[in-house]
């Protein structure tokens, strides 16, 4: 009985087409785990101590003193040196590096008057018309999606 259960496995095509499949699956499994293990593990994400900055001390980040590009927006300062072409010193956003930009947000302005000079207190921001609150609230999304939150901007 063993010998015609075993005859009839060998003869017939499709035992042998299912049987190349299963030696092939078996060895792309096996030897696929060889080739997971050589890769390096992941690289875990820099740590960033999260820290208070004047208005003065803001300004040292701004792609000239320093590599790193900080900006605030609305109180929370973001690391933007990934957008350099942007936020260095000669994009168009380069007037808001190392400063609050937040005015210059809400008005969609990139004039130099739209940033606070580093000898006065932050700007409160209280004579914003709403659809300007609404302006600055959608960049402020846009920044904590895309950029890493370094800290808070303060007054001295």
């Amino acid at each position: 009985m063993a010998s015609s259960v075993l005859n009839q496995l060998v003869s017939n095509p499709i035992n042998w087409a299912l049987g190349g499949i299963v030696l092939y699956l078996a060895f792309a499994i096996t030897s696929g785990d060889r080739r997971r293990a050589a890769l390096p593990p992941p690289k875990h994400p820099d740590v960033v101590e999260r820290r208070n900055f004047n208005p003065k001390e803001l300004a040292k980040y701004d792609g000239r003193a320093s590599k790193a590009i900080y900006l605030a927006v609305k109180g929370v300062v973001f690391d933007v040196s990934s957008g350099a072409s942007f936020y260095g010193p000669d994009g168009m956003y380069g007037n808001f590096a190392g400063r609050d930009a937040s005015r210059g947000l809400a008005k969609d302005s990139f004039d130099a008057e739209m940033v606070q000079p580093l000898d006065l207190p932050i700007d409160d921001l209280k004579d914003l018309t709403p659809s300007e609150v609404e302006a600055l609230n959608g960049w402020f999304q846009f920044f904590s999606g895309k950029y890493t939150n370094v800290g808070q901007l303060v007054n001295e």
